[in-house]
């Protein structure tokens, strides 16, 4: 079973559980990268596309893999994150990432910025 997603990987402006807070900007130019289970392993489908918009970094793609899958479809793993490289960041109260390198982008059970969701599924496709 192949699931289309699409949602946020990342939101500007909020603080996530460690600390940091990205802001826009920080992924201009990414271009493809793979989609991980928890940050690990091999792909388990593939991202399509990525663009910045005012609330985040917003991503849709595909799922692959047929255990994942069905979990994300019935909403019991909804949350995104992102694995990057910081590149540029300013230390002030709170650790502001102004430019990274993204890494990939992965379906995590518990998201390291709360707000970072899986806002759309569908067996077709969404952008």
């Amino acid at each position: 079973m192949t699931l289309a997603f699409a949602g946020y990987a990342a939101v500007w402006d909020r603080v996530d559980r460690a600390g940091d807070v990205m802001r826009r900007g920080a992924f201009a130019g990414a271009g493809p990268v793979p989609l991980l289970w928890q940050h690990r392993g091999h792909a388990v489908g593939r991202i399509d596309g990525l663009r910045e918009d005012a609330t985040g970094l917003w991503a849709w793609g595909r799922i692959d893999d047929p255990a994942l899958a069905p979990l994300v479809r019935s909403g019991t793993v909804a949350g995104l994150s992102v694995g990057y490289r910081p590149g540029q960041v300013m230390q002030g109260a709170r650790r502001a990432i102004l430019a990274a390198t993204l890494v990939e982008v992965s379906v995590v059970a518990v998201p390291m910025q709360p707000l970072a969701r899986i806002c759309e599924v569908s067996c077709g496709g969404v952008e």
